[in-house]
């Protein structure tokens, strides 16, 4: 019992000792409680809808104010025919449409039903699903205080009652299937993951062993250095994708509906990140046991929670939704599911294809300077 003893205080002094792994230990799990527990939120709501009221009546109306009454739909716009709602779910500005037909409100005076349709973008599966059955309720909701109304004016006599019928449509997913929205987000985490602790470690792991300062005294200039040890990484995330991608299609049945080479092209932006993330990690720690704990605790989570690959963002508060814009994984996420699942192309992801590019020559320059200042 002695000797367990004194080799528990020992490792308490040892921590004690590395300064930088006590605010990771300690004050790192505080941060991400705090911010996860506001941000992981499974319930939909304020899901952007775009409407399309081609009736124009006071039934019309009274139906669109339930659904803009109700904390589950957020009116984001409105068009004139039913054909152009598509460019809303597929540039993701709106999650569901709904659509009132001509006749709608004298369908319901008349007795007859009166028939609804929704749009919805199947890309979130679970989503969308319980965006449905809200629609469901309230349409519901809707049928039976217009039958109450006219069973009170009837006074005992048989009159028709109106009926509300909603027609589902369901695009880019119609059978909603939830692996159809996880399994690409898996091929996002493995991606990032192995990036960023790849270069990470790959440069603590010199460091360690020695051999970083005896390539500081050969005649290779710093660049060199830096782009000979992530370059082979960058091959290595680039071949890890093709090979997901892979087992996504043909082994989960997920669809690639847009073109290959460009998500090969996009995702190099996203490893321009990831790598860049993992080398500014390595210049601020000295073992391989922070650089992992690091990349995980610092970058990895925060990054998957809030990033929209997992939970949806427009259910975070405002304050943590604009953190969000601050990770490359946000935007990776869309072009990911945008060319798996709605086909998009470079005209509908190009503001997240810029967005990937700049904040990666910005990571990694900061990371390239900070690489070099240790070099020097």
């Amino acid at each position: 019992m002695r000797v367990l003893w004194r080799v528990i205080v020992k490792e308490f002094l040892q921590l004690k000792q590395d300064h930088k792994m006590i605010p990771v230990i300690l004050v790192a799990p505080v941060v991400q409680v705090l911010v996860f527990g506001f941000a992981v939120n499974t319930d939909v709501t304020h899901v952007p809808t775009v409407l399309v009221d081609l009736d124009q009546s006071a039934a019309s109306r009274d139906l669109v104010a339930r659904f803009t009454r109700s904390s589950y739909f957020e009116l984001v716009g409105s068009e004139a025919r039913a054909d152009d709602v598509d460019r809303w779910l597929v540039t993701g500005r709106a999650q569901m449409a709904l659509v009132v037909p001509r006749g709608f409100g004298d369908a319901l005076a008349s007795g007859s039903v009166g028939r609804l349709q929704i749009v919805a973008d199947g890309t979130d599966a679970s989503s969308a699903s319980v965006a449905l059955g809200y629609a469901g309720s309230l349409v519901q909701g809707l049928g039976a205080e217009i039958q109450l109304r006219r069973l009170r004016e009837s006074s005992g006599r048989a009159l028709a009652s109106g009926q509300v019928r909603l027609l589902p449509h369901v695009l880019y997913n119609p059978d909603l299937r939830s692996r159809w929205f996880y399994v690409p987000a898996v091929l996002a985490m493995i991606l990032m993951i192995m990036t960023m602790l790849l270069s990470a470690m790959g440069v603590v792991r010199e460091k360690e062993i020695g051999t970083l300062e005896q390539l500081i005294v050969t005649p290779i200039r710093p660049w060199q250095l830096l782009v000979g040890k992530l370059t082979p990484f960058a091959v290595i995330g680039l071949v890890q994708m093709c090979l997901a991608a892979a087992v996504t299609v043909f082994g989960f049945g997920v669809p690639i509906r847009g073109s290959f080479l460009l998500l090969v092209g996009l995702t190099m932006l996203f490893i321009l990140n990831t790598l860049g993330m993992g080398l500014l990690v390595s210049t601020l720690v000295q073992n391989q046991q922070q650089a992992m704990m690091g990349a995980v605790f610092g970058a990895m989570v925060p990054m998957l929670y809030l990033s929209g690959l997992i939970f949806p963002i427009e259910n975070m508060p405002p304050a943590i939704q604009a953190v969000t814009y601050a990770i490359p994984l946000r935007y990776y996420a869309e072009i990911i599911r945008g060319v798996f699942l709605r086909g998009s192309g470079i005209s509908v992801l190009w503001p997240e294809a810029v967005t990937l590019l700049l904040m990666g020559v910005a990571t990694l320059t900061l990371a390239a300077l900070r690489f070099r200042k240790r070099l020097d």
